[in-house]
């Protein structure tokens, strides 16, 4: 099932009987929460970021988070609020009710009518809000989301693709891809979208013409992003999306150009008539359940429009060679602590990480210390916090967490740091 846990950052309290030592967490400025944006039939909670710097009628780009999270978490563990400081734009960070392990909805009937009243229209709620207090760019609002929230950026594209000028889906499924709640069980299913799978592109883009019969402008520019090894949200779906968008945008499912912006991703573009490119689909060779990583909510923003520049590549060090990890458990009965220490071995700064890795067992982070800690299944993700971002050449930086187990404590097998592979120290 779609279960994400994301980890909590431990109390002081908690920490100090512990006998561990931790500098504050970073605070979230410009973080607040508006409890009264408007109409709700979902009964979400609204979170907002303005960056200092926000430009005059800004863009407008809701993010969010996947089931188990809430928007904090999102703001915490996603890109987007440092990029709207580069770039001045206004963040919205919905937090879904709890509600079938806290995923937005995406299966219910009225989840596939406009207008109907559930978390599509909630969102809608907030948008329409932004717009009115930070005077947002009507033609400037995009969606973006992980798992869950890249359902409900397909969701929002197709029901109202007149306010979401484009979306970024990160491990999606096509709109109405679930025809009950009791569909809704994708964990370990290679075929999610139940009787849905296989269905042609002209059956899933009439699935979204449908949904707004008399709509007649332009429809969404999307990016969809999905890893090969992906246990969660299966694969295949990245295709679903694929045939579902390009049939929308009157495009032939054979793709314009196909690229490799980094390593281990392949782009598939396709584009209008104009050059305009209309669908881009990147598929990350070896990622699990664990997108956006670092970096690629750059290349998302930059869909969006919202760069004047192409986006750089993820920061050193080198695949396998330009990073160590020593990881060293202290456990018992049923939990244990980890002090984990990177090590740069490349010769350039590391500017802003994220860690990553896989649980060989149930180990569940509870509390972290210097670092941001989200999990999602097995799969966690550590990234830095403000004053532990760069990484010198031959430097180390160290966290730690708390978390529990049962059965063997089994230590995880292999790290990567910004999507590179690191060795063991």
């Amino acid at each position: 099932m779609l279960r994400t846990k994301a980890a909590i950052v431990g109390t002081a309290t908690l920490l100090a009987a512990m006998g561990i030592a931790f500098a504050p967490p970073a605070a979230a400025a410009s973080l607040t929460e508006v409890p009264n944006f408007g109409s709700n039939p979902g009964n979400l909670r609204m979170h907002v970021y303005v960056p200092n710097a926000v430009r005059p009628t800004p863009a407008i780009v809701v993010a969010m988070h996947p089931c188990g999270g809430n928007g904090p978490q999102f703001y915490q563990s996603s890109e987007f609020g440092r990029l709207a400081d580069q770039h001045g734009f206004v963040v919205i960070y919905p937090s879904a009710s709890n509600k079938k392990f806290n995923c937005f909805d995406n299966w219910s009937d009225a989840s596939k009518i406009r207008g109907a009243g559930t978390d599509v229209e909630s969102i809608i709620s907030m948008i329409m809000y932004a717009k009115r207090q930070y005077q947002g760019d009507p033609n400037r609002v995009y969606a973006t989301g992980s798992s869950s929230g890249a359902m409900m950026t397909n969701a929002i594209a197709a029901l109202y693709p007149d306010v979401i000028k484009a979306g970024a889906a990160f491990m999606g499924v096509p709109f109405a891809c679930f025809p009950n709640e009791a569909a809704y069980q994708p964990g370990g299913n290679p075929a999610p979208c139940a009787g849905n799978l296989g269905k042609t592109p002209q059956q899933w883009g009439d699935i979204v013409r449908r949904a707004n019969p008399s709509y007649t402008g332009p429809w969404p520019r999307m990016q969809l992003w999905h890893g090969t090894a992906d246990n969660v949200v299966a694969y295949s779906e990245l295709q679903e999306e694929i045939d579902q968008w390009t049939n929308v945008h009157g495009l032939g499912t054979t793709p314009t150009s196909t690229d490799k912006p980094q390593a281990s991703w392949t782009r598939q573009r396709w584009n209008d008539s104009s050059s305009t490119t209309r669908v881009e689909a990147i598929t990350v060779a070896g990622a699990g359940h664990n997108l956006p990583m670092s970096g690629m909510a750059q290349y998302a923003i930059q869909f969006f429009g919202l760069t004047g520049t192409t986006p750089p590549p993820p920061p050193p060090p080198d695949p396998a060679t330009g990073c160590r990890v020593t990881y060293q458990p202290e456990s018992w009965s049923t939990g244990f602590t980890a002090d984990v220490r990177i090590t740069n071995t490349g010769t350039s700064s590391v500017n802003g990480w994220t860690l990553q890795w896989t649980w060989p067992g149930n180990q569940q982070v509870t509390s972290a210390w210097n670092a941001t800690v989200t999990q999602s299944g097995t799969q966690a993700n550590a990234r830095n916090v403000t004053w532990n971002g760069t990484i010198a050449p031959n430097a180390t930086v160290s966290f730690g967490f708390q978390a529990s187990h049962s059965g063997t404590n089994t230590a995880p097998s292999a790290f990567t740091l910004n999507g590179s592979a690191c060795a063991a120290g």
